[in-house]
C-alpha cells in the first residue's frame, strides 16, 4: 500500500480493488488520488470474472491488525491453481482452512514476504503448494523470510525475489518460470 500513490501516477492503472471499506488514512489517500484521476476502484468483491477466469477473494472477514485485511486471491487457470496471500497472518490461513477446500495449490505468493506471522506449518501443509514465491528485500530490516516459514516450505520449490529477482510465471498447459536476477 506504501507506494500505491506512486504507483498509480506513474503507470497506467484502469481499475483498483480494496478488500474492505473500512479504510485508514492512507488508502483515504489513494481514493482521493483515484477519484481526482477518474480511476474505477471496487470493494469488498467476493469474486471477479476475467475472460473466462474467476478470481475468487477468499478473505471477507474484518480484522484489526492491517496486514489480516489484505486481499487473499484464489484462482485456477488452465488447470493451474495459485494462492496470492499478500501480508495476510496466521489468523487469516485459519479462517480460510475453516472455510474453503484448498489442497495441492501449484503456485504459492507467500504471505507477509515470509513473515514469522504467516505460512504456519498446519496452512502449508493442508495447501501443500509446489512452487512458492516470496516477494522479499536484499538484506531487508526484518529478516524475512523467516526460517521457520522456510522450513515449513520444505517440500515447496522456492522462489525469493532478493535472490532470483523478479520471477514471471506463465499459465500455458504447464507452468513456465522465468526469473530475471538482479
Amino acid at each position: 500500500m506504501g507506494e500505491s500513490i506512486n504507483l498509480i501516477n506513474d503507470f497506467k492503472i484502469d481499475n483498483v480493488i480494496f478488500n474492505h471499506n473500512n479504510y485508514n488514512d492512507l488508502e483515504l489517500s489513494l481514493i482521493e488520488v483515484l477519484e481526482f484521476k477518474n480511476i474505477n476502484y471496487f470493494k469488498g468483491l467476493k469474486q471477479l470474472n476475467i475472460y473466462n477466469n474467476k478470481l475468487y477473494f477468499l478473505n471477507n472477514s474484518l480484522y484489526t491488525n492491517e496486514n489480516d485485511n489484505s486481499s487473499v486471491i484464489y484462482f485456477k487457470i488452465n488447470g493451474i491453481k495459485s494462492l496470492l496471500m499478500g501480508d495476510a497472518g496466521i489468523e487469516v490461513e485459519k479462517n480460510i482452512l475453516n472455510n474453503y477446500n484448498l489442497s495441492n495449490i501449484d503456485i504459492l505468493k507467500v504471505g507477509h514476504h515470509g513473515s514469522k506471522t504467516s505460512s504456519s506449518e498446519v496452512f502449508i501443509n493442508k495447501i501443500n503448494p509446489k512452487y512458492s514465491a516470496i516477494s522479499v528485500g536484499k538484506n531487508n530490516w526484518y529478516g524475512h523470510p523467516n526460517t521457520e516459514v522456510l522450513d515449513n516450505l520444505k517440500d515447496s520449490i522456492i522462489y525469493r525475489t532478493d535472490i532470483n529477482g523478479s520471477i514471471r510465471f506463465k499459465l500455458k498447459k504447464e507452468i513456465e518460470i522465468k526469473k530475471c536476477v538482479q
